[in-house]
């Protein structure tokens, strides 16, 4: 059974990532590539052997388009999947999914009652030392989790966006959010996943220090509460000038696991005896590797739109890690917590 493909704007995003992955896919048919920008379009779909677009409803109105990846500024991830999904196509969503919850909320109903497979590209889940932590912390090896930090950041959009200093990533009509978007949800749906736990309280400082072209946030610094008492932070950075940091600690009552924190193992577990376990598990995907690593996204949406089975990252699930965010947002305007 083959899946045909449609990829609606051809940014650093779709370069690097959803086209070179489902080309790489036996089951995937690339057919259509769309962007506003034309020369953009055609150099994709000369690569890939696609019809190309400029108008994204052109590209939904084509009947050989079986689903669609939506690579675009997050103020347009609502629209465009809605208009999908209401034409027939699995979607494939870029993270955050959406700049509000009504927004996020629209594209699930949308999602059911078309019938249509909804995804979320929330590739964190999928990272093998993520994978293998999620299992040794549900298998108790850690014990009880007492607290986690959990960070990512980098020097900004500018060195990896297609559009470099003039990125839609500055531009707060088009992104709604910074750093806190484009890094902190990672976060935010990972360690949702990792701790198979909410978040119920968030307190949050949000500022733009580092950036001077910018009116949305490029450092973030949270305090999380869960919904089983368990506190952390989780910080979103666009300001760190050396090697970015994707790292994610948790601090449990038999062990400490430290997950991409060390250049040789991405995942070690410090035991409380005194014992330690390293493991070698391959890379996580950073920005200046070009794409070396999968992402494991396109596999998981490809299964999942072929075969059937649960959303790997259901609409819901990216909703709820939007929600992290913008209750992040909330108490900084407010100098309060704010409950979820």
């Amino acid at each position: 059974m083959q899946l045909n493909i449609g990829v609606v704007g051809n940014g650093s995003i779709a370069k690097h990532r959803h086209l070179p992955e489902y080309h790489a896919n036996e089951q995937v048919n690339i057919v259509a590539v769309c962007d506003v920008i034309e020369e953009r379009a055609a150099a994709m779909a000369e690569n890939y052997g696609a019809k190309a677009y400029t108008d994204y409803k052109k590209l939904l109105a084509d009947n050989n388009v079986d689903a669609v990846s939506i690579c675009l500024p997050n103020y347009l991830h609502a629209p465009v999947t809605i208009d999908a999904l209401n034409a027939g196509k699995h979607v494939l969503c870029e993270k955050p999914m959406a700049t509000s919850e009504q927004e996020a909320h629209d594209m699930m109903q949308a999602a059911e009652k078309n019938g249509k497979k909804l995804m979320i590209a929330h590739n964190q889940r999928f990272v093998p030392s993520h994978v293998t932590a999620k299992r040794l912390i549900e298998n108790g090896d850690i014990g009880k989790v007492y607290s986690f930090r959990t960070t990512f950041g980098h020097g900004g959009p500018e060195d990896w966006s297609i559009d470099g200093k003039e990125s839609w990533f500055f531009n707060k009509h088009e992104a709604f959010i910074g750093a806190m978007g484009d890094l902190g949800v990672h976060k935010s749906d990972l360690i949702r996943n990792l701790l198979g736990q909410e978040v119920i309280e968030v307190s949050a400082m949000v500022e733009t220090s580092a950036k001077s072209n910018t009116n949305v946030d490029d450092n973030a610094v949270c305090v999380l509460k869960m919904e089983n008492g368990v506190i952390g932070t989780l910080t979103a950075s666009w300001s760190y000038v050396s090697r970015e940091d994707n790292s994610t600690i948790i601090y449990g009552e038999k062990g400490i696991i430290r997950l991409e924190d060390d250049p040789d193992y991405s995942l070690i577990v410090q035991y409380k005896d005194g014992e330690t376990v390293n493991y070698q598990l391959g890379q996580i995907q950073f920005n200046d590797n070009d794409g070396q690593s999968d992402s494991h996204v396109i596999e998981q949406f490809v299964d999942y739109v072929l075969n059937g089975g649960p959303s790997p990252v259901s609409g819901d699930e990216g909703k709820k890690s939007l929600e992290v965010i913008l209750a992040a947002l909330k108490s900084n305007e407010t100098k309060q917590f704010v409950q979820i």
